[in-house]
């Protein structure tokens, strides 16, 4: 259901003093999803070079479980990243200047928004 004009110029307005407060602009920004998503993407490129490290280390030195510890740990960091970097793009993840409806343009609809879709559409008379 659209907004009527008087509720789009408020909600307008809102957004404006919001912007201008600076304490809540910065703490928006700490909050922004992609902010998390980048950061987790850094630590498991940390966690990569030490699990290669290991690797490197568990080969030279006659101790294969130390490798296998590397590569597990490397394994586990590349996954790590993956995911947060599929959680970032994530439609419903925006931050305050996007949007947080569901898209399915592209893509087959899920159960969830078949199971709204239907929802929605039951006859009102059966209740």
């Amino acid at each position: 259901m659209p907004l009527s004009e008087h509720e789009q110029r408020l909600f307008e307005q809102i957004e404006r003093s919001l912007a201008e407060d600076s304490k809540f602009a910065s703490a928006v920004r700490a909050s922004d999803p992609r902010f998390h998503a980048r950061r987790r993407v850094l630590l498991a490129g940390f966690g990569v070079l030490v699990g290669l490290a290991l690797l490197i280390y568990g080969v030279a030195a006659p101790l294969p479980l130390l490798g296998v510890a590397g590569f597990v740990v490397m394994l586990g960091s590349v996954a790590f990243a993956i995911q947060s970097v599929r959680r970032a793009r994530h439609p419903e993840l925006r931050s305050v200047g996007g949007t947080a409806s569901r898209s399915t343009k592209g893509r087959r609809p899920s159960l969830i928004d078949r199971l709204e879709d239907r929802w929605r559409q039951r006859p009102e008379d059966q209740l």
